[in-house]
């Protein structure tokens, strides 16, 4: 179970990326939206808040905390940067991640709070391109952007 750290210029402390995991990394310019970086933060806990909920999760905000929570359990990390109102960097929702990898950081420097993941709260099998296009429907309906499933191409 290897893995490579890698600094990066956003906020948050560590955290891991990797199979099983949706990472988005949206570029936003915020001169066209609003200039508030704790908006945009929240607005992204929004959809991920709205993804979670078309699979019956109740999903939560923790105030001090970014991200999304479901109980004590982190199901989705944030952080973001932003140079000249322009967001890049941004989520990463644990769809099937192997959660062993968790225990070897302090995931976002939170000692006392768990990691969970999609798959493990529903107790079956759910496939990231489905949470792709999910995420990509309720993003485009928070940040009020026009979207059609077959404008949107994976990588």
């Amino acid at each position: 179970m290897g893995g490579t750290v890698r600094r990066v210029d956003r906020g948050g402390d560590i955290t891991f990326h990797g199979p099983g995991q949706l990472v988005g990394y949206p570029i936003v310019d915020l001169n066209e939206h609003y200039r508030d970086v704790h908006r945009y933060l929240r607005d992204l806990e929004e959809v991920l808040i709205r993804v979670l909920l078309r699979y019956r999760i109740r999903a939560d905000r923790v105030a001090g905390l970014s991200g999304v929570w479901v109980g004590q359990d982190k199901v989705a990390a944030m952080g973001v940067h932003v140079s000249r109102w322009v967001t890049s960097h941004g989520f990463a929702l644990n769809v099937s991640t192997d959660l062993a990898h968790f225990g070897r950081i302090i995931p976002c420097g939170i000692q006392d709070r768990g990691v969970t993941s999609m798959e493990r709260l529903l107790g079956q099998t759910v496939t990231l391109p489905e949470v792709a296009e999910a995420t990509a429907a309720e993003f485009a309906e928070v940040f009020g952007l026009n979207w059609e499933p077959d404008m949107w191409v994976p990588v």
